[in-house]
Parts: structure tokens; sequence; C-alpha cells
């Protein structure tokens, strides 16, 4: 149990501000959690009742986050853990049934309860700026964006580019073994890198903002290759050489080729799915527009690429 705040100039008791968190038993969910805490908000986390048992469900009870068991079909029990929050923070990870549907009746449940802010499960790069079929998961998020803008609450969606984390494996970019960084096209292209951590950091010090813009853009760090390739060698005191694959053409008939081979389509991160996110990135359509965003809480300290892949080795 949060206790009301005081401030030293006024001895009358504030009252924390309640977020209600959807996705908090996922990665980053837990880590929105743990920040939204730290900075003395009342959390209120939706969690299925499948999940409630869970380690990760239990971990949340210890900090202190109320936990609310909700059926994403059932509108008025919805609505009611909605009630008297300031912002509902989405951390939902799925496909269609849950980044368009299941996020859509959670929004349609805040505007029923009066709350006045909204943060989408967006956490990426700045698929604004792609063109239709590019990226399946990215396409999901503007169906639901699009539902998003028609609906009378203020939103804010964050975009962070990729999880600086997923280069200690899941995107083959920085290759440990033989020592490589692998890419294809231009390897001077500027990436956008923000670890889960800082993401989650940034994310609820917007939730409890109240002037947030449409859209926040922010980046641990903005890397070319060759700026990978220098803090690879600096976080392993080895030397990293480039490999380069080819050009975008050829890792699109790759995703293409996958895409036949490995359809996988129940699957969130399918391998060509990780494959589209590159040439996203690599292509410089998805590049976050600057000025960025990181300073607007300058208490938060970004962690760099060369950190990550230090703490990594």
């Amino acid at each position: 149990m949060t206790e009301p705040r005081t401030d030293s100039l006024n001895t009358t008791p504030t009252v924390p501000a309640t977020i209600v968190l959807a996705g908090a038993t996922g990665a980053l969910g837990l880590l929105i959690a743990h920040h939204l805490r730290k900075r003395g908000a009342s959390v209120r986390a939706l969690v299925r009742p499948e999940t409630s048992a869970k380690a990760e469900t239990t971990s949340l009870r210890v900090q202190g986050v109320e936990i609310v068991e909700v059926d994403y079909n059932n509108a008025a029990e919805l609505t009611k853990a909605c009630v008297g929050a300031t912002c509902v923070v989405s951390a939902l990870s799925g496909l269609r049934d849950v980044i368009v549907e299941a996020q859509t009746r959670l929004l349609e449940a805040a505007v029923a309860a009066g709350v006045p802010r909204f943060i989408p499960s967006d956490y990426s790069a700045d698929f604004t700026r792609l063109s239709e079929g590019s990226n399946r998961n990215f396409d999901l998020r503007r169906e639901f964006q699009r539902r998003l803008e028609k609906s009378p609450i203020q939103a804010t969606s964050i975009l962070n580019g990729m999880f600086t984390e997923l280069l200690k494996g899941q995107a083959p970019v920085v290759l440990t073994g033989p020592r490589r960084v692998l890419y294809w096209g231009d390897a001077d292209q500027l990436l956008d890198f923000t670890t889960m951590v800082n993401t989650a950091e940034f994310t609820a010090a917007a939730a409890l903002d109240p002037t947030t813009p449409r859209y926040l853009r922010v980046a641990g760090e903005v890397a070319s290759i060759r700026g990978l390739q220098a803090a690879a060698t600096a976080a392993t005191g080895q030397p990293f050489r480039l490999l380069r694959a080819g050009g975008l053409g050829v890792l699109q008939t790759m995703i293409k080729v996958t895409k036949t081979l490995i359809p996988a389509k129940d699957e969130v991160f399918p391998p060509w799915q990780g494959m589209q996110y590159l040439h996203n990135m690599l292509s410089g359509q998805a590049k976050l527009t600057e000025p960025l965003d990181n300073a607007r809480y300058p208490e938060i300290r970004w962690t760099s690429v060369r950190d990550v892949l230090t703490a990594a080795k």
C-alpha cells in the first residue's frame, strides 16, 4: 500500500496518481510497474485469471502493486478496473487479437471510466513512417492507431527504436563468436537503440506527466553499423570486423523466402519478423525523427550500446 505523500511546504497529504497497467507480467510491463512505484505512483495491474498465481504476479504484489483479475472480453469488468485512474498504460504483447482487439477493448474501457490519458503498446521504431506490408507487427500497431485517433482521449505513443538488449543474441547483428558485425545496405545508416529498462523508466515518467504530446521519441544511443563495430570492440577488448551480406534487396528476398518456408503465422516474433524489423531500420525508413525527447526527464541516465555489450560478456 502506498502512503499518501505530504508536500514539505504544505501539510495536506496528496493522494498518489493511480496508473492502470495492462501487460504487467511481461518483461517490459514488470519494469514499467517497478519504475512507476519508484516514482510514487499507485499501480493497478490488470492480469488474466490464469496468470494470477504466476511468479511475476507475486513479484508485483510484493512491490505493492494492486492486482486486478480481468476478462478482456468483459467490458463492464474492464471499465470498473479503470475507474479512478489518471492514465492507462498498455504493455500488451501479441498479434491482432491482442494488439488490435484486446487493446481496443481496453481503450474503450478507459474512455467509459473517464480516464484522461492512454499510452498504447508501441515501444518500437517509428512505424508511422512505414508503408503497409513492410512489417506485420507494425501494421497491427497502425491499425490500432487508427482506432486510437478517433477516440476522445489524450494519447501518447513512446517510440524507442530497437531494444538494445536484442543485440546480445536475438538480433543477429553483433556476432560474438566470429567477432563480426553483420549488416545489409549502408554501414553508415544511423540506427536507434534503447534498453528495455530505459524505455520502462521513460514510460513511467510519461504516464505521470499530464502534458505529454501525441508522440515521444527516445534513443539511449543513435549508432551506425560502424558505431556498433566500435562499441563491440571496446566492450570485449577484441577487434570486430564488418560483414556485409549484401544490399537491402538481398535482405528483402531472404525475408520472402523465410516467410514462405517458415511462415509461423501464430508466433509474435518468427524469424522473418525480426528480419523485417532489421530491414526497416537499415533502410532508414523507421529512423526516429530528431530532435529526440531524451532530455524531457533529465533524471534518466541513458545506457549505451557499449555498456549493454560489456554486461553481456
